[in-house]
């Protein structure tokens, strides 16, 4: 099956990753002189229409004036994400009850940055790969390899018979963010905004961090909190491999 993406970003990346690209949809008064080369120099076939069709085909969301057909996004296995770990100690990032595509699209782009493994999302209660996560991403979609799966619960308690430790969020019984040894293969969950981590999936988490909150506000955007505690993990990491310790 195929899909279609939008967005002047994701349709350049997809571009220059040369992916697969059926056809490529732009407005008749489209003006990104760099991506319109960038099209003509692939012999991709492309034309030209209204902004009401592109506004149709992207279900009225921020096309910018440019849509791609592409096969629909593959979901990896969960061995795929643990075989070939990227560093020394493999890092998974688990969302649980992540809902908002742009909070998975913005997780995404943070974990291509640090060099994540592999995401993990549950079937149930979770936002799917889609257009949105993938223009919010700006091509991260296709270098982190998310896993689906059916029991997020199960997942940890197999991950855990792998060797790795497992770091919730919540503010219960916590330790400071800056706190935590992160120095072996490890899987960050983070939960929902609204109703942080399940129970079910709390009960398989070996300990959890928290992020110290001075204000009126109680609670960070999912991706902003996901964005700090991953450059902890990165940096703490690198600090361990250059013979320092951890920043305080």
């Amino acid at each position: 099956m195929t899909q279609f993406v939008y967005g002047k970003n994701v349709v350049k990346q997809l571009l220059t990753d040369k992916k697969k690209i059926y056809q490529i949809i732009i407005s008749d008064n489209f003006k990104d002189n760099e991506l319109l080369s960038l099209i003509y120099k692939s012999g991709i076939n492309y034309s030209k229409t209204g902004k009401k069709k592109l506004d149709q085909l992207s279900e009225f969301q921020n096309h910018q004036g440019v849509i791609a057909e592409i096969d629909s996004y593959h979901y990896a296995q969960l061995e795929d994400i643990t075989r070939n770990p990227k560093g020394k100690y493999p890092l998974i990032v688990m969302l649980d009850g992540i809902e908002d595509p742009h909070n998975l699209g913005a997780i995404l782009r943070t974990c291509d940055a640090v060099n994540v493994d592999g995401v993990i999302i549950g079937k149930h209660r979770s936002v799917s790969l889609n257009p949105t996560v993938a223009k919010v991403s700006t091509g991260a979609i296709d270098h982190v390899p998310v896993c689906q799966v059916t029991n997020l619960s199960k997942t940890l308690s197999q991950l855990k018979k792998q060797g790795f430790w497992v770091a919730g969020t919540d503010m219960t019984n916590a330790k400071n963010y800056r706190d935590a040894d992160y120095d072996s293969p490890l899987v960050l969950v983070i939960g929902s905004e609204g109703f942080g981590i399940s129970d079910l999936v709390k009960k398989n988490c070996d300990y959890f961090i928290s992020l110290p909150m001075e204000g009126h506000v109680t609670s960070l955007n999912a991706s902003v909190a996901c964005g700090i505690l991953l450059y902890e993990i990165f940096s703490s990491r690198k600090d361990r491999e250059n013979g320092g310790e951890i920043s305080k």
